[in-house]
């Protein structure tokens, strides 16, 4: 068959879709670019806020189209939201072949090829295998290597724990030999991710075993940085800011959700930290890895934020001055404890307070390019823009889709994935211009 594959969400859920893409090459089947010209269609859905949801059901809708007018023998659909609203999408999708849940996603060849209607929703305690193929489809230089799957924190907003279960490690050896195959392919930028990446190895090995898994990736001699995101502040222990500090392919940049900075928003969302032992986290990460970058995401209009709450994260914000935010309005989402609050927020007023934030971090982020101009720093390359003339790329502190760019000057030798010395010489609001030097 030629198959469609539409893959929404997160860098975790890519992953996923990586694996099932890799099982159906493997077993013969190959991607189609365009939905007409396709056998079968599969979609790997988010449902982790409103706009998530929305874009994950239209996308379904519109391949139904397809699905119901004779084009497409099969629709499958797979992933979080599959695995929250399975009855929802049977009843009211029809065109929908199969269903597969976040912990089903090695069925996809047989949801794939049956003739019939097929759902598979395995115990949410489950691990798939580790032989299973992956195809890569972010670049063969840059590639996530999910470490765990799972959370146990259940903060109160959160509906991760109901459609991805607990928090499980994936072994360590697995991960390494993983990890070593990419590097084969070509992946020269590694990226950690989990639901929650400092907790990782305590379910498997009773203690937190972050720091030992990375250094057993830098040995790998094809690998060039090393990235991690999703550390929770209150995790963060002395091994992960040694390692950290002393290993070179480790990027000085950490992402660090903190979510908020007013205590009494903090426990009403079921986090385990304070305002105090952010600052606090954040002042040691700066003192003990020099020149780190610290990424962080806030959340606008929690159910009960009062003006003064709101305006303790500004304040928290402009004392900070993380050099990269993002900040989200509150999605109230059926199942969380968060939904059933008093006080729930107007959208305006979520709206007004999330820009706010953003105008000035925008301002802060500015203000951080600026510092760069005039230095020299280690550049990857992520690809040419023709219309431009110029190349494009990333710094130790962006990551790809999230952060920054780097826009250079460089020989026309250049590849995807080689990583230059740039001088920067111009600074915008969140990108950089710069021309190779020394090469």
């Amino acid at each position: 068959m030629r198959v469609y594959f539409v893959s929404l969400g997160c860098d975790k859920n890519l992953v996923d879709s990586e694996v099932m893409l890799g099982l159906l090459q493997a077993a013969g089947h190959s991607l189609a670019e365009d939905v007409s010209d396709a056998d079968a269609a599969v979609v790997n859905t988010c449902c982790f806020i409103g706009d998530a949801k929305e874009e994950s059901i239209n996308t379904i809708l519109a391949l139904a189209e397809h699905r119901s007018g004779g084009k497409l023998r099969r629709l499958v659909v797979t992933g979080c939201l599959a695995q929250r609203y399975a009855a929802e999408i049977r009843d009211q999708i029809p065109e929908v072949d199969a269903i597969i849940g976040t912990s089903s996603y090695e069925d996809i060849v047989a949801a794939l090829t049956t003739d019939e209607e097929y759902e598979s929703l395995r115990p949410l305690t489950y691990l798939p295998g580790p032989e299973t193929p992956r195809a890569i489809t972010a670049g063969n230089y840059v590639s996530y290597l999910k470490i765990a799957e799972g959370c146990d924190k259940c903060c109160t907003y959160c509906i991760i724990p109901k459609i991805r279960g607990p928090y499980r490690s994936f072994p360590m050896e697995r991960l390494v030999a993983e990890a070593r195959r990419l590097a084969e392919a070509g992946t020269r930028e590694l990226i950690l991710v989990a639901q929650e990446t400092t907790r990782y190895g305590i379910d498997l090995y009773g203690e937190k075993k972050l720091a030992e898994l990375i250094r057993q990736l830098a040995k790998i001699e094809d690998l060039s940085w090393i990235r991690i995101l999703y550390c929770y502040p209150e995790e963060i222990d002395d091994s992960l800011i040694r390692v950290m500090a002393e290993e070179p392919k480790v990027c000085r940049y950490l992402d660090m959700p903190i979510q908020h900075a007013s205590d009494e928003i903090l426990k009403r969302m079921g986090r385990r930290t304070t305002r105090a032992d952010i600052e606090a986290m954040v002042e040691r990460l700066r003192r003990e890895v020099p020149g780190i970058v610290l990424r962080t995401t806030l959340i606008a209009g929690f159910p009960g934020e009062t003006e003064e709450d709101f305006a303790q994260m500004y304040e928290f914000v402009q004392k900070m001055r993380f050099e990269r935010l993002g900040c989200f309005a509150y999605s109230k989402e059926e199942g969380t404890a968060a939904a059933k609050m008093r006080g729930q927020i107007p959208k305006h007023v979520k709206e007004r307070r999330k820009n706010a934030i953003m105008r000035l971090q925008k301002e802060i982020c500015a203000e951080y390019c600026r510092s760069l101009v005039g230095r020299t720093i280690p550049v990857i390359t992520d690809g040419f823009l023709p219309e431009d003339s110029v190349f494009t790329g990333r710094t130790a502190g962006d990551a790809p889709t999230v952060d920054g760019a780097v826009f250079f000057e460089g020989p026309s030798s250049l590849l995807s994935g080689d990583i230059v010395s740039v001088k920067i010489t111009g600074a915008g609001e969140y990108d950089l211009t710069g021309e190779v030097v020394n090469e």
